[in-house]
């Protein structure tokens, strides 16, 4: 019991020093299960390759120059489409939040477009623009634009009417209420509706990627399908993970922690 609780307190101080330990521990266990499965010879390794096949798989298309132009492609192609949609999905939503007539408006139109899914457009995007840029960064913008638009709203609905009033009553113009008091207050929820944007616009490039791309992660893994070489699906769908993991969990993640915790959302 001794030797488990100094393991633990020396794991929780390792974890602390060094945060990335936290992050691959975890992943331990899942690894030498697959790597006991694969090498057990139930599946053909063709089939159910092991880590050690992904791993050269990935130094084999890292030497090669393939993964790091697919990554790159789909780096670029999701940037574009999200600061589309950010620079869109703000404003909109600060619009629909403040004011009762384009709320009218805006809302319903809004949920009648959020129930199509992205997926749905491809049809008819691929008759207007055919396989290109233009059909990808379409869908991208569809995905990231909807949770952003409503977080903002509901940031800035959340925003307490006295202190707009108390700002206009001491002589601050609208515009200034808007910068200096509403932004500021809805700021966690548009961090977290850019968080949930921004992941719900990977999946859907890399969804967009398989169907109608040239190039980028998702088209590696649907061409390694062509090719029946799943370890090059799996290693497409474990740099799918990181990469997004990297993204969320260093980036996005504590810009939501360090707003809220300005803002007095979150304590620790």
């Amino acid at each position: 019991m001794n030797i488990a609780l100094k393991f633990w307190s020396g794991y929780v101080r390792a974890t602390h020093r060094w945060p990335i330990i936290a992050t691959i521990v975890p992943f331990i266990p899942v690894v030498a299960i697959w790597s006991i499965v694969a090498n057990s010879g139930m599946f053909p390794r063709a089939f159910f390759p092991a880590p050690v096949d992904v791993m050269r798989s990935f130094i084999s298309l890292t030497y090669k120059g393939i993964l790091p132009d697919y990554l790159q492609d789909s780096l670029v192609r999701l940037l574009f489409g999200a600061s589309i949609g950010v620079a869109l999905g703000i404003p909109l939503g600060i619009l629909i939040g403040s004011s009762r007539l384009a709320h009218r408006i805006c809302w319903p139109v809004l949920l009648f477009f959020q129930a199509i899914g992205d997926i749905a457009w491809l049809p008819i995007l691929l008759i207007w623009f055919g396989f290109g840029l233009t059909t990808m960064t379409f869908v991208i913008v569809y995905t990231v634009l909807f949770p952003i638009v409503l977080s903002t709203v509901l940031g800035v609905q959340s925003v307490h009417r006295d202190l707009a009033r108390a700002a206009q009553s001491l002589g601050a113009s609208p515009m200034r209420v808007l910068w200096e008091v509403t932004l500021p207050g809805a700021l966690p929820n548009i961090i977290t509706g850019l968080r949930n944007g921004l992941g719900y616009g990977w999946r859907a490039l890399i969804a967009v990627e398989i169907i109608v791309g040239t190039s980028g992660i998702g088209f590696m893994m649907f061409d390694a399908r062509r090719a029946g070489s799943t370890v090059e699906i799996l290693l497409g769908m474990i740099v799918l993970g990181i990469l997004w993991y990297i993204v969320d969990a260093w980036i996005l993640a504590p810009i939501e922690r360090a707003t809220g915790q300005r803002w007095g959302l979150v304590t620790s």
